[in-house]
């Protein structure tokens, strides 16, 4: 189903963002995901108080909009009316873990409608009996379908507006749902999601379990945003959503078992329909703590990379980088007297060229240089990245004979660990973070190349190189 006009209600409140700085008095915006530069007219800069923009007339509602889809703003939350629960279904794909069960159906609570789909566990019998028990209805499915079919399942037999989505590993905390539902007042908002946080189990701490509660997968971060391919947030896992159900349509993919979430997100966002990352509701998740069941689950992780290539070919890129940006990486990689003087060139030339696309601006180069310099800054990323995560197995062997490419290798997984110790501050020592970080990007990547093989197509380890542009986010779990 397509989504409906883009109008938002009257008194619809956004704010930009912190990605976003203002300048020419109002009329010049830089930032949002990834980063561009739009210039408004002086009718459009007058909607604005301070750096928010209430909706109060059809043009203020587009630009409100346009601000949204290119993550410059994001709702106001306390300016969103409250929800009501009661038009909510919850579907439960199980399998095994009863009570694991029980503790989500008890922190749902009573009164609620509830679907418990069992995907043909070796014993769904405990199952029936907790969700009989907590009074949802209860479906065992005769063959397992992953999870994408149990929910599908559990989806065709809601018959309310909304429908919750919830892993039998997940707790719903107090408030949760009623605040992700504030949201649908935008009529283009498809799916809500919010921050995952782990599950504090007292018998399950160690140092894995204290990564994951600083570095989890599924942890999007602190900030609310608009979600879609090559943004900052660039998909959610729909081990715990809030979705209109008419825009689902038949619901995810068939047969998916991995990357279902991001296949889903992807899809609703090429019809049209807005997808919101919303922190300030947190659901708790039970994190795997020992270290083989967590570095199969990344592994895992990676595998999913093959089956999204061929769906969404233009989104999976593992870097994403203008042909100049390019030249600033190689140049930085060649380690030699030439290569700072050269990617300052590069940039330069860089700069000049955006420059003259800013004519509109009142300051056009010292927005140029503010550009490019968060270009360069997302192409070294991605580099690390690429050195570090998705080629580490060619990283690693070519370092055996380059010892240029051994030094960069070594400075990003070091350089990696620090600024990402600093970002996420764990209740960790950097030692044993830096274990878990570097072993969360070889199982990750392992999975990737797996997945690669497997499939026989290099689709989703291939870099991207489009036109003259900044780098965005590529579209890879984090």
């Amino acid at each position: 189903m397509m989504p409906p006009p883009a109008l938002l209600p009257p008194g619809f409140t956004v704010e930009l963002n912190r990605t976003v700085t203002v300048r020419d008095g109002g009329r010049s915006l830089v930032g949002g995901s990834p980063t561009r530069a739009i210039y408004l007219s002086t009718a459009a800069a007058s909607m604005f108080a301070g750096r928010r923009l209430t909706v109060a007339s059809a043009s203020s509602g587009g630009l409100a909009d346009k601000l949204l889809e290119i993550g410059m703003a994001d709702p106001v939350f306390d300016t969103l009316p409250t929800a009501d629960e009661s038009d909510v279904t919850y579907v439960i794909p199980t399998y095994g873990r009863p009570q694991s069960l029980d503790r989500l159906l008890t922190s749902i609570g009573p009164g609620k409608a509830v679907i418990v789909v069992d995907d043909a566990s070796p014993d769904p019998s405990a199952a029936r009996t907790i969700a009989t028990a907590h009074g949802a209805e209860f479906i065992a499915l005769p063959e397992n379908l992953g999870p994408a079919g149990a929910r599908n399942a559990g989806l065709r037999l809601v018959h309310t507006t909304y429908v919750v989505f919830v892993d039998n590993d997940m707790v719903v905390t107090d408030g949760a749902v009623a605040t992700l539902l504030r949201h649908f007042v935008d009529p283009r908002v498809a799916l809500v999601a919010p921050r995952v946080i782990g599950l504090q189990l007292s018998t399950r701490v160690n140092w894995i379990s204290r990564y994951e509660d600083a570095r989890s997968s599924l942890d999007l971060g602190p900030t609310p945003a608009t979600v879609r391919p090559r943004a900052r947030v660039s998909w959610v896992s729909t081990a715990f959503v809030v979705a209109r159900v008419d825009a689902l349509g038949a619901g995810f993919t068939d047969g998916m078992r991995v990357g279902e979430d991001v296949d889903l997100v992807w899809k609703l966002v090429d019809q049209g329909w807005r997808v919101r990352y919303e922190p300030a509701a947190t659901s708790a998740h039970e994190h795997r703590v020992t270290f083989s069941d967590w570095a199969r689950r990344k592994a895992f992780y990676g595998t999913g990379g093959h089956a999204l290539a061929l769906r969404h070919p233009g989104n999976i890129a593992p870097a994403i980088l203008a042909p100049w940006s390019v030249g600033v990486v190689l140049a930085l990689l060649a380690q030699r007297a030439w290569s700072v003087p050269v990617a300052l060139g590069i940039s330069a030339v860089a700069a000049g060229f955006i420059a003259r696309r800013l004519t509109r601006h009142e300051h056009p180069v010292r927005i140029a240089v503010a550009l490019t310099a968060t270009g360069v800054a997302a192409s070294v990323s991605q580099a690390m990245a690429l050195l570090t995560r998705h080629w580490w197995p060619i990283a690693a062997v070519a370092s055996i004979f380059s010892p240029r490419l051994r030094r960069a290798t070594i400075a990003a997984a070091l350089l990696d660990i620090v600024l990402d110790y600093r970002r996420t501050r764990p209740q960790l020592d950097i030692v044993r973070f830096g274990l878990a970080r570097r072993a969360d990007d070889l199982a990750y990547g392992t999975g990737l190349w797996l997945g690669a093989l497997r499939g026989r197509s290099t689709a989703a380890l291939r870099p991207e190189i489009r036109g003259f542009r900044l780098p965005g986010r590529p579209g890879h779990r984090p």
